[in-house]
């Protein structure tokens, strides 16, 4: 699958990319890699993406993950 969604990572290994004109966190260790069609998943800030037609979406907000060490 080609996504078409502008993503990258930096040094840090934090994932972003570019949805609509802002520039958004994607998240570290909780993106899937690779991406496929139907992945969805929640950044530690709470933030909720899936990938829907090739594009990843920003779908909403929900409670900032428990960490467990």
């Amino acid at each position: 699958m080609e996504l078409k969604t502008k993503i990258w990572m930096t040094g840090d290994l934090e994932w972003y990319a570019y949805i609509g004109e802002e520039e958004m966190f994607l998240g570290k260790r909780e993106v899937p890699i690779p991406l496929e069609e139907g992945d969805r998943w929640v950044n530690e800030f709470g933030d909720v993406f899936q990938i829907i037609d090739a594009t990843i979406v920003h779908v909403g907000r929900t409670e900032v993950p428990e960490k467990h060490w």
